[in-house]
């Protein structure tokens, strides 16, 4: 409980310091294009020709503002490309890298990108369908952006700052391919693009077989693809090795085009057709190919003179340590500012966290004081209840006790009055019985003795007739 309101409070003040929190969601199947993050392309329709199982689209949100569209593959854990417009390079750049819960997850309930810290396994297989920060750490390779944080005011930067907008780069490719990037936007797109809003990017790169930590694709080559649909069109497409840094070869969207999958348009239409302004496209051309040589490039359509470009290197050249000594003061500046406010940051943290530690404490305090009040408030009548019952029963014990010992102690007179009263009644009524008992006897006497007499007279009888059948003669049996 203590960990959960300490969070929750954190949680608050972040929200109060810091209302913008980077989001992103990912569009449904039965949603047309990117959603709300149609506007980053020409006449509002994505690129057509990506249509494997494994792409997902990402409509990558800021303050609940719609600020660059992803094409992530969860095969290879790298975005194939990333739409967005040119707003202004910001003044700093904080890395706050972010992950996209549904890529992994499509039934949790954060439907915004959150730092991979914070989701405190409450997402599913986090990590199956994309990278995450444990795949580039000790593996030599930097989250390289496909759309650059340095081409992005702060409210668009934030958003940069996400794993799905990021694919596996070394340390001096990174580089290289931000620097030539932000270059050729800022001083050969913009400018010969008439109505800047209508220039619109995308920044994609090609996966290849090779992987870090057998997992996340590094890519085969960078590429990036140019449209400005203004009266006065044009396109563009460049593309970059990752095996040669310094490589940058600048081709036809539809040339492009044949680097990628098979049957992909990346522009509605030809962005411009035959309305394309050539001039414009050899201009913004010149301009890529004086980025590509190293050269200073112009802001306007007409291209100065050499004269003109050589007093410019001169008076560059003598204001470079004015300008570096400015660009110093205002790093210190910066970075002092920086400091404070992170030291008032530190100041306000540790107050508010012993303020909320003794707010909780004293909180705790009043409800285990109230807690204990409550037990003993309730256990009065409980244990004035059982005292009741317990007289009460020990009264009916003491009852039952006194009639069992008075029943105790009437049972024996009365029991001997009862067998004493028995007494004439059972000695009359056993006279019948004796007198039955006598004549019985009496009878059987004589009729023993009868008996007795008839049982002798036969014996006689029998002796007196044997003696005759033995001692007579047959002749005188008459």
């Amino acid at each position: 409980r203590e960990w959960t309101m300490k969070t929750s409070v954190v949680f608050f003040l972040c929200i109060s310091v810091f209302p913008g929190f980077s989001q992103g969601r990912v569009v449904r199947e039965d949603e047309t294009g990117f959603a709300e993050c149609n506007v980053f392309f020409p006449g509002q329709v994505p690129p057509e020709g990506f249509t494997e199982p494994f792409h997902v689209k990402i409509c990558q949100q800021y303050n609940k503002e719609p600020r660059f569209a992803t094409l992530y593959s969860t095969k290879d854990k790298i975005p194939l490309y990333s739409a967005f417009k040119f707003t202004k390079p910001a003044q700093s750049e904080e890395e706050n890298w972010l992950v996209e819960p549904q890529i992994d997850d499509p039934e949790n309930d954060l439907h915004e990108m959150v730092h991979e810290a914070d989701t405190g396994g409450t997402v599913a297989n986090l990590g199956a369908n994309q990278a995450l920060t444990s795949d580039y750490v000790g593996s030599g390779y930097e989250r390289g952006l496909l759309n650059p944080s340095s081409l992005n005011e702060e409210d668009f930067q934030v958003a940069t700052y996400t794993l799905t907008n990021a694919v596996p780069l070394s340390p001096a490719l990174s580089k290289s391919w931000h620097t030539d990037v932000r270059k050729v936007v800022e001083q050969a797109l913009i400018p010969h693009c008439s109505k800047k809003d209508h220039l619109y990017l995308l920044a994609g790169a090609i996966p290849s077989s090779v992987r870090v930590k057998d997992k996340v694709s590094v890519p085969e080559s960078l590429w990036l693809a140019a449209c400005c649909d203004a009266p006065e069109g044009w396109s563009l497409g460049l593309l970059k090795k990752t095996d040669d840094e310094n490589s940058l070869v600048d081709l036809t969207v539809q040339e492009l085009e044949k680097q990628l999958l098979a049957g992909v348009h990346l522009f509605k239409g030809s962005c411009g057709g035959d309305t394309q302004s050539h001039e414009k496209k050899e201009a913004v051309l010149q301009a890529v190919s004086q980025i590509r040589s190293g050269e200073q490039v112009g802001t306007s359509d007409n291209q100065e003179t050499k004269d003109s470009s050589w007093v410019r290197r001169v008076a560059g050249i003598i204001a470079t340590p004015f300008i570096k000594l400015l660009e110093l003061l205002i790093y210190i500046f910066v970075e002092l500012v920086k400091f404070v406010f992170y030291f008032l940051w530190l100041v306000v943290k540790r107050v508010v966290g012993t303020v909320l530690n003794g707010v909780y404490g004293l909180w705790n305090g009043m409800v285990s004081y109230l807690k204990a009040i409550s037990m003993v408030l309730i256990s009065i009548p409980y244990d004035l209840g059982r005292v009741i019952i317990n007289i009460f029963l020990g009264f009916l014990q003491i009852i039952q006790d006194v009639v069992f010992l008075t029943y105790r102690i009437l049972s024996i007179p009365v029991g001997f009055v009862l067998h004493l009263a028995a007494f004439p009644y059972h000695s009359i009524c056993a006279i019948p019985s004796v007198l039955k008992d006598l004549a019985t006897g009496i009878g059987g006497t004589f009729s023993l003795v009868i008996d007795a007499t008839a049982a002798v007279l036969h014996g006689f009888y029998y002796l007196a007739g044997h003696v005759v059948k033995r001692f007579v003669p047959k002749g005188s049996d008459d």
